[in-house]
């Protein structure tokens, strides 16, 4: 028996709680607008930005090239976004919502704020605001040690 506790791992369970979340919330969306936890979060970025590069997408979702390729190609392919035209690099060109990908982001935010609120039902405020500070806590610490911003392991 060994005497690492693997569930009170802080690394271990922040993977897991991550994992459980993203997939409540696809199960919620991707039924109804197909689509995946990447294109989602792609989305998100971009809708959020206004535009943004796959690279920019990369550093603020930390999910790995290939992923974010795959799902920008999807993007694409369904006409949820767009290329803006910029010259040289295209992991720089920047991204945008369509009109039919401004429509999808309009009607899922909702449903994301609600999902979020029924995360933290019954979380007294004061607990809410500590899992807020402690997560941007771990995520600047996790940086300062050298956690690469873009991309990784996801």
């Amino acid at each position: 028996m060994s005497s690492f506790d693997l569930d009170a791992f802080l690394p271990y369970r922040l993977s897991v709680t991550s994992n459980l979340v993203s997939r409540l919330f696809a199960r919620r969306y991707a039924e109804e607008f197909g689509l995946t936890i990447a294109e989602w979060r792609v989305m998100a970025v971009v809708g959020a930005d206004g535009t943004a590069s796959a690279v920019a997408v990369r550093a603020r979702t930390g999910m790995d090239k290939a992923k974010v390729s795959r799902a920008v190609a999807g993007l694409l392919a369904r006409r949820l976004v767009k290329r803006v035209a910029h010259r040289g690099d295209r992991r720089v060109e920047p991204l945008a919502l369509t009109p039919t990908g401004r429509a999808t982001f309009d009607a899922i935010v909702p449903r994301a704020r609600a999902l979020e609120a029924e995360l933290a039902a019954g979380l007294p405020p004061g607990q809410h605001a500590a899992l807020e500070a402690a997560l941007r806590f771990i995520a600047t610490r996790a940086a300062a040690l050298g956690a690469e911003p873009e991309g990784g392991p996801d």
